[in-house]
Parts: C-alpha cells; structure tokens; sequence
C-alpha cells in the first residue's frame, strides 16, 4: 500500500474512532459533542484550524438534522472527503443505536428506577456547563476576530432568541444572509 493511501486509512480510522468514543461517552445531545469534537480535532490533533471549525460548526447547525451527525459529516469530509463521512457518520450514530435498542428493551425498569433517573438529573447539570463552555468558546473566538459586524451579529442574535423570543431558524436565515452578503461585497470589492 502506498504511503498516501497509509495515511488516508490512518486518518479514517482515526476519525472512526473518535467519532465513536466522542459519540458513545457524550450526554446531552450535539452542541455538547460539537466541543469535544472541536477540542478533538482542533486542539489535540490539529487537523483543523479554530476558525475552519467555526465555519464547520456554523455549516452544522444549519443544516437539518442531528448537529451530532451534521458535525461528523462536516468534520469528515473536510478531513477524508466522502469516505472520511461514511466513517464519521458511522462512529457518531452507532453508539445511539446500540444504546437506544438496549434501553427500549428494559424501558419499564429503567423509568421506574430511582439511581437511573437521579443520574439522569445529574447529567443536566454537566450538559448545561458544557453548553456554557461550547458558547464561551464561539464567542471568543468572535470577540478574537475583533470584527466588529461579527460582534454586533452575536449581540443581535442573543438578544432576538434571549429577550424577543424570534425563532431561533429565523436568526439563523437571516445571520446565514447577512454572511452571503458580506461574502459577495468583498468578492466584488476584492
């Protein structure tokens, strides 16, 4: 085998098995996994840089589906292409499946057990610090860019979701317009 076909497969395995670990040991749905995802591949293998994750993260939570698999596509195809998905995709969504076939079978003991529903109100309060820290970390990354239409974005956004209550698809369209816009002005410009 070639030496770039050595490495493809040691990416691929590598992004299986990540995607697998990050997918089985993660509570609390994507935006949790998207963190560890981005302290996965940005900060300790350097796959990615911080401000391509953004733009993957951003990709991923406009698009219609689970962010956890949304994510993993992303994430895959920037790092392996089609192949670099179907492994991703694979490792993200086989945990859930398994856990979910196994829980459906003992649903009645396990929404009647005391230990099982006082673990599962613990682990909301370590999602929710994990929420947190994933909104910390775009945010700083904005408040880094030191881009002061980005800033007023983030602002306009919390404020419309937070204290006006607008649909949170409608920020998104509209923050996913004001990106084409200013896209197409400095293509034009440059």
């Amino acid at each position: 085998m070639s030496e770039t076909g050595m490495k493809k497969n040691h990416i691929l395995r590598k992004l299986f098995f990540s995607t697998l670990y990050l997918s089985t040991f993660t509570f609390g749905g994507g935006y949790v996994i998207v963190t560890l995802l981005k302290k996965r591949f940005v900060d300790e293998l350097h796959w990615i840089d911080e401000e391509e994750m953004l733009d993957l993260v951003a990709i991923a939570q406009s698009s219609p589906g689970a962010i956890a698999v949304n994510g993993a596509i992303v994430v895959g195809y920037k790092l392996a292409g089609i192949a670099g998905v179907l492994c991703s995709v694979l490792g993200a969504i086989l945990p859930p499946f398994v856990i979910l076939t196994v829980i459906s079978f003992f649903y009645n003991a396990f929404r009647e057990n005391f230990v099982v529903q006082a673990m599962l109100s613990g682990m909301k309060a370590g999602v929710s610090a994990v929420i947190m820290s994933v909104v910390f970390d775009m945010a700083s990354g904005i408040v880094k860019s030191r881009d002061a239409i980005l800033l007023i974005i983030m602002v306009l956004a919390f404020i419309a979701n937070y204290f006006l209550k607008i649909n949170v698809v409608f920020i998104i369209l509209a923050t996913a317009a004001i990106g084409a816009l200013r896209t197409i002005l400095r293509e034009k410009q440059g």
